[in-house]
């Protein structure tokens, strides 16, 4: 059974059409990239599903039928917006949030206070809110989140505020999540962040869904038959077997479009044979920002 089921949902709000017939399924175990740019409609599909709002058609499936009350105990939401209160201490503050999740006094306080510690904010737990960076809420939101174990997660933009060592604990958090057999769906128009963690995707844009399925299989679809080497070797357009040759950005690094006939290990060869050195080779995957520029070009769509 899959955890959520999206079945052609529209909605408007006046003349603005926000999603057009989109359709996607999450299932138990996975984390779901939900993607696109600001306004694609991402958090609208996300507000539908949670039944804040409802849409114009379409049906949205959770835990096996219709939301209720009782599924939403077994959903934890991380709106893009922050949502805590600022004139609170901290710990006051997530044990408040907690308590409306079902949680116990007791068990709330050692479920927030393991979460303080991961998320090294033990130390400002007696502060206001409003004192604390925003990096430092951002945190404090996801421990909201996830503090009554949820069985869904559902995160909209997850890394706004964050330096790198905190997205790195975010993204191995999330990991540990999915490993835990949870549900993910990660909304976000950062597609590089979630490359690296998600199972499946859907791509939204202007409120429609452009593509969608496995991330690795929706890659090698789009992959082209080109490499990435590096080398202070100099390599000759005329060298056989290459199409097209580009420098990147460092010098060093070559992008190289294959002849259609020739395939990566003979061109591996060939260049082995050619005493060329080099120190990295590899399969030109695109990037998720490639694939999109790519799509959109191809259905003509007007993305500004």
């Amino acid at each position: 059974m899959n955890t959520i089921e999206v079945r052609n949902i529209s909605k408007s709000f006046g003349p603005q059409k926000a999603l057009k017939d989109v359709s996607f399924d999450v299932k138990p175990g996975e984390i779901f990239g939900l993607l696109g740019p600001n306004g694609a409609g991402k958090t609208t599909s996300i507000r539908i599903i949670l039944d804040i709002f409802k849409p114009d058609s379409g049906v949205v499936n959770v835990f096996g039928g219709e939301i209720n009350e009782n599924k939403k105990d077994l959903i934890g939401y991380l709106p893009e917006e922050r949502g805590l209160y600022q004139d609170i201490p901290l710990e006051e503050c997530l044990n408040y949030l907690a308590s409306l999740k079902g949680l116990s006094v007791t068990e709330s306080k050692n479920r927030i206070n393991d979460f303080l510690i991961k998320f090294n904010l033990e130390e400002h737990k007696k502060k206001k809110v409003k004192e604390l960076s925003k990096g430092m809420q951002q945190k404090a939101q996801l421990i909201s989140t996830l503090v009554h174990d949820p069985q869904l997660i559902i995160i909209d933009e997850p890394f706004t505020a964050l330096d790198p060592v905190n997205t790195q604990m975010v993204k191995d958090i999330l990991r540990e999540q999915r490993d835990l057999g949870k549900t993910i769906i990660m909304s976000t128009h950062q597609m590089h962040q979630v490359e690296e963690l998600s199972d499946r995707i859907v791509l939204i844009n202007q409120g429609e869904s452009v593509l969608y399925g496995n991330l690795v299989e929706v890659q090698k679809k789009y992959a082209g038959h080109a490499i990435h080497i590096r080398t202070e070797s100099h390599i000759p357009e005329t060298f056989s077997g290459i199409k097209q040759i580009k420098k990147m950005e460092n010098q060093s690094r070559f992008w190289i479009d294959l002849e259609p006939e020739v395939s990566f290990q003979e061109f591996l060869k060939s260049l082995m044979a050619a005493n060329i050195v080099f120190d990295q080779f590899e399969i030109a995957t695109p990037t998720l920002d490639e694939i999109f520029i790519q799509v959109v070009s191809q259905t003509g769509t007007n993305y500004e």
